[in-house]
């Protein structure tokens, strides 16, 4: 079964906010299976529903314990700082130092349609507010310093990103 098409810098769904999940059911149930599919085709560790497509507050995400999913998520606490190099599917083969919080809770939905809160250190936590930000229309360059952004913009000028998506596919496929 094929997975979504990740949208890559430049397609303007990634730069709008995301509305909020009203109800969960079947249907919806089978779009986070299917995004759990192309994470996992994309080697990615987080991907937020606006980066195939769909306009809705939520994201799958796997760090190494199975595959999760969380509805409506808000940051409900944030300490410490982190500078680590982070990747962005919908920015393949670019890789930026980012600084976030160490610690971070969020609050949403389940699968279930229960509230839950969660709370990741380090990867998961970067997952966390990096997914979340692509809920609010943010990207990762939008993190960066205004000189770094625009060294970095000038390189994506010269990228086909659809083009790495595919063959950053077709690499993992050959793993």
């Amino acid at each position: 079964m094929a997975g979504y098409s990740i949208r890559v810098f430049g397609d303007p769904v990634l730069k709008q906010r995301a509305k909020d999940v009203t109800e969960i059911d079947g249907a919806l149930v089978g779009v986070v299976n299917t995004m759990v599919e192309t994470m996992y085709e994309a080697a990615g560790v987080g991907l937020a529903a606006p980066q195939v497509g769909v306009q809705k507050r939520m994201f799958t995400y796997d760090v190494g314990e199975g595959p999760q999913v969380i509805f409506n998520p808000e940051v409900a606490e944030a300490e410490g700082e982190w500078t680590y190099e982070e990747g962005c599917l919908s920015i393949p083969g670019f890789h930026f130092e980012i600084v976030r919080p160490n610690l971070v809770t969020i609050t949403g939905i389940d699968i279930d349609g229960n509230p839950t809160t969660l709370q990741g250190e380090e990867l998961l936590g970067r997952v966390f507010l990096h997914e979340l930000d692509h809920l609010d229309g943010v990207l990762m360059l939008d993190r960066l310093d205004p000189d770094e952004r625009k060294r970095a913009l000038r390189e994506l000028r010269d990228v086909d990103l659809n083009a790495a998506a595919r063959e950053r596919v077709a690499d993992v496929r050959q793993l």
